[in-house]
């Protein structure tokens, strides 16, 4: 009995997702780059969709996002994410060039080991959120394809000079290479099968190079949905025939934007252009952990002075998670406190399909932050009731 309207309120949601993101990246259909795997989709019955610049899937024919999102959570899901920006960065002095533009602590990082990380500006905004991986002659970095122009833009700015005051590093985009993500609790299991071996020391936010099928990939042990999982760096004439021999596991399905979308919102991940943006710090938004002690101390790196400010003093926002009762709230939506005072907005919100509740994300003033606070949030003129609860709304299962 609750199957059907959760379904028709998922549904619901897919068509705001659908607006939402194509008002923001859409590209004249004749522009659409296409990723490797375009025609694989197609042939798979994909919807496929304007998003970052690219024609993407969002769900598949017979396969519902709410189905692919539950089909995720219990088993494991094969998604094409070619269209993000992968970058090697080389050189001597690589580090000391990338720390002055993120906020990881790169120096510290080990061998083979991934951060997540923010790219900022003079005024301690995020241009972009990212992962870097610690390799023995580069740092592989993998960033939003929707902010590829500006990071690159912005990345040769600072090159430039870098390399004129006598740094050496050097930026190449790897262009020949496909990415997919393979999430779920049985991605392991399908993995293992094509690397014929146990991955079982391969832990969450770690990488390493390994044969997949004879064919020589990066494997990274991370991904988007707060489930165990793998990220794929495959040679683009390999990706093909790897999506096939994953999907030759009955545990391994197809899924597009649409369920990537609702899983790392319950894993209260960000969007960047939602929930993330130019003018919004790393402390506002909760990604203060990213920020190393000895960069916290140091800083060194564009608005490092705004941002330890805010580590010091507090931020005059944060980002929250909310349930809502009554209808789902959308991004935009205000966000109220008791006394019907404006406090802030939504930035993401969705029916869960796990919790079969109605979850958003949002920024808040300072103070309206605290967990158990409850607040009103303002949808089609009427007020809801909400509650500020932790992030992640739906507990993680990172292998670690």
């Amino acid at each position: 009995m609750l199957m059907r309207p959760l379904y028709s309120r998922v549904t619901s949601s897919n068509k705001t997702f659908l607006k939402s993101f194509t008002s923001r990246y859409s590209t004249p259909a004749e522009f659409l780059k296409k990723t490797v795997l375009y025609d694989f989709h197609v042939e798979n019955g994909a919807k496929m969709v304007p998003f970052a610049g690219y024609s993407m899937p969002v769900q598949y024919q017979g396969l519902g996002i709410l189905a692919s999102h539950l089909h995720t959570r219990e088993n494991a899901s094969l998604f094409d994410v070619s269209h993000m920006l992968q970058t090697r960065l080389t050189g001597k002095d690589r580090i000391s060039f990338l720390e002055k533009l993120i906020v990881a602590d790169i120096k510290s990082l080990p061998l083979g080991h991934s951060a997540l990380s923010v790219f900022t500006n003079e005024n301690g905004g995020i241009i972009d959120d990212t992962v870097i991986c610690q390799r023995e002659d580069h740092i592989y970095i993998v960033s939003n394809a929707a902010c590829a122009d500006k990071d690159l833009a912005h990345i040769h700015l600072h090159l430039a000079e870098f390399q004129k005051n006598g740094g050496e590093a050097e930026l190449n985009v790897i262009e020949d290479h496909a990415l997919v993500a393979l999430q779920g609790p049985k991605a392991a299991r399908a993995l293992e099968r094509l690397a014929g071996k146990s991955l079982e020391d391969l832990k969450f936010m770690t990488g390493r190079f390994m044969d997949l099928n004879g064919i020589h990939c990066h494997v990274t042990r991370s991904g988007y949905t707060g489930e165990d999982g793998f990220e794929i760096s495959i040679p683009a004439s390999g990706a093909v025939p790897l999506a096939k021999s994953l999907l030759a596991d009955p545990a391994v399905q197809l899924a597009g934007l649409g369920a990537r979308d609702s899983l790392r919102l319950e894993a209260g991940l960000c969007l960047y252009g939602h929930d993330l943006d130019e003018t919004t710090t790393p402390i506002e938004a909760g990604l203060g952990w990213t920020i190393g002690q000895r960069r916290r101390q140091q800083g060194g790196f564009l608005g490092s002075d705004i941002t330890i400010r805010d580590l010091r003093e507090g931020p005059k926002r944060r980002r929250i998670g909310l349930i809502v009762e009554g209808s789902p709230a959308r991004e935009n939506a205000e966000i109220y406190n008791l006394d019907e005072e404006a406090i802030g907005k939504v930035t993401s919100g969705i029916p869960s399909p796990s919790l079969k509740q109605n979850i958003a994300m949002g920024y808040v003033k300072n103070g309206f932050h605290k967990i158990g606070t409850w607040l009103q949030v303002k949808v089609r003129s009427r007020y809801q009731r909400a509650k500020v609860v932790k992030m992640p709304f739906v507990p993680p299962k990172y292998y670690k």
